[in-house]
């Protein structure tokens, strides 16, 4: 009814779904061989982006029957099943919070401890986020600036998430089998491409090929994140490194669309589109040297990976 109640009600579903993200990326850990990690946390990625694809899709028609409104008690009753499903998944982390219990730490220690993944991949991940978040606000003001309608412009979006959809399971594939930087570096260098690209289209088909050519790229990462988390990821203390694996990349999310905002400002939309993805091919280099080295202390012998990763 009023614009206080609305932002609470936006705030306690930031605060929850950032907490299901953890959790989600947590069991994964837990329940999948390690030889599966990458193909598992792909398909989850995957699973998000079809049901990002489904969810308007299925409330479209409700909204046209019985107003917007509707879409929100649609979202509610599919939070509703989503609740029966996981009271009925088991609790596998127990044994390691024992451990974590009888072994306190804050999270400034933790992460401390952590520091050299944090400032190494993390920083990659952050460089991805970053990419995937200007490309999402990139691509609407450039068809606006071209006068595309909301219809062309619901297609783009729409194909390209078709693409994405396509390409999730072959790109953890490669991840299990080939090694992460596979995956990592393209992802980079294909959103830097796209973006590089962008302003020099003028037309819906120019504007098509560059968005396709990001989406194949965001597609490939699908999970990469996760996995790049998960595989530094402590036994002990894991949802606090987890925790703090999140910040650094929600803070490239959130970073991405405001670094935009602010040479355009200054230089147009076409020079933000050109800086970040001059950055895009940055962070494919960076991706290259650090998920390098942790695709070698992966396969090397010995202590667990973030022990490894700190030397």
């Amino acid at each position: 009814p009023n614009l206080l109640i609305l932002a609470v009600a936006s705030v306690a579903t930031g605060m929850t779904w950032t907490v299901f993200l953890l959790a989600r990326q947590g069991f994964m850990i837990d329940a999948v061989p390690w030889g599966m990690r990458g193909r598992a946390l792909s398909t989850l990625g995957g699973t998000h982006r079809i049901g990002m694809f489904l969810g308007p899709v299925l409330a479209a028609p409700l909204i046209a029957a019985h107003g917007a409104r509707s879409a929100f008690l649609f979202a509610a009753a599919m939070s509703g099943l989503a609740l029966l499903l996981v009271l009925r998944v088991p609790d596998l982390g127990g044994a390691a919070r024992a451990e974590a219990r009888a072994d306190p730490a804050s999270m400034r220690q933790v992460l401390h401890a952590h520091r050299r993944a944090l400032l190494t991949l993390g920083v990659g991940a952050l460089g991805i986020s970053a990419l995937r978040g200007v490309r999402l606000t990139i691509i609407p003001l450039w068809a606006d600036h071209l006068g595309l309608s909301p219809a062309n412009v619901a297609l783009i979006v729409g194909l390209g998430a078709l693409l994405e959809i396509l390409v999730f399971y072959p790109a953890g594939a490669l991840m299990d089998r080939a090694g992460r930087v596979w995956v990592a570096v393209p992802t980079a260098l294909l959103l830097g491409i796209g973006l590089l690209l962008i302003p020099s289209t003028g037309s819906l088909r120019a504007l098509l090929l560059a968005s396709l050519v990001m989406a194949l790229g965001n597609g490939l990462g699908s999970g990469i994140v996760m996995t790049l988390g998960a595989d530094t990821a402590p036994r002990v203390h894991r949802a606090k490194y987890l925790g703090g694996w999140r910040l650094v990349a929600d803070l490239g999310a959130t970073g991405g669309p405001l670094l935009v905002s602010g040479v355009t400002l200054v230089a147009g939309l076409a020079t933000a589109s050109v800086v970040v993805g001059a950055g895009g091919v940055l962070v494919a280099g960076w991706l290259a040297q650090w998920v390098g080295a942790l695709d070698r202390a992966r396969r090397g012998p010995g202590r667990p990976v973030d022990e490894r990763m700190r030397e």
